[in-house]
């Protein structure tokens, strides 16, 4: 699946790849990763990424591989969109790796009356998407916009809980530098693949043990909890 196609998130049908790997002709690495997380909901997805863990809620996240965080960007309190969360963790196996997370809008990834129909229907619940750049100074477009690759955390509430599906595109603006297939493939390697399919599905099948009775007693307040929840 392609950038470009990644519409077809918006809607529940199976993905042709929902977990697994591949290379596409331009030599971009595409990552699929489904995660059920049992007990979760889109909202308490979104405000999670809201909510801006530092570096002791980031290990929390994720004890394993995740070392430090820190926000910078747009730090709004209604949205994720425009804050940068620069971190720095280890893709399972993998040595650490300096990374920022660029939160973006939907619409630079989906059809504006397109997503906002999934929406109103649920057929999408949560949506996280954004660039990915490799360093904590990664090169940036005229805009200041993240160049390197693309992450999206596209989600749908069920009687369950959230079925999540993460998509990332590694190497995705190398491409446009005139970079043949074979130097994307030796920029991104397709060890990366197993690795961060591995890391994402841990990542958010830690977050959500947790995630439901934090989101409670953080609402607390304007949202009393129920007894049992």
């Amino acid at each position: 699946m392609e950038l470009d196609e990644v519409s077809a998130l918006l809607h529940s049908e199976p993905l042709q790849l929902e977990t697994g790997y591949e290379r596409l002709p331009s030599g971009v690495l595409h990552v699929a990763v489904r995660t059920d997380m049992h007990r979760c909901l889109g909202e308490m997805f979104e405000w999670w990424f809201r909510w801006r863990c530092d570096t002791q809620k980031y290990v929390w996240w994720h004890p394993a591989d995740h070392v430090s965080s820190v926000w910078e960007g747009s730090l709004s309190d209604d949205t994720h969109v425009g804050s940068e969360h620069v971190v720095t963790e280890r893709l399972t196996a993998l040595p650490a790796e300096d990374l920022v997370i660029q939160f973006r809008d939907p619409s630079e990834f989906f059809e504006a009356k397109e997503y906002e129909s999934a929406r109103r229907e649920q057929r999408v619940s949560c949506a996280v998407l954004g660039r990915v750049g490799f360093g904590h100074e990664p090169h940036r477009g005229p805009s200041g916009e993240v160049l390197g690759g693309r992450l999206l955390h596209v989600g749908r509430d069920t009687e369950w809980g959230l079925a999540m599906r993460s998509h990332f595109y590694l190497g995705q603006d190398l491409p446009a530098t005139g970079a043949t297939p074979a130097e994307v493939e030796e920029a991104v390697p397709t060890e990366l693949a197993g690795e961060l399919l591995q890391h994402c599905y841990n990542e958010f099948t830690y977050l959500s043990r947790f995630l439901p009775s934090l989101f409670i007693a953080e609402h607390r307040d304007t949202r009393p909890p129920k007894i049992p929840w």
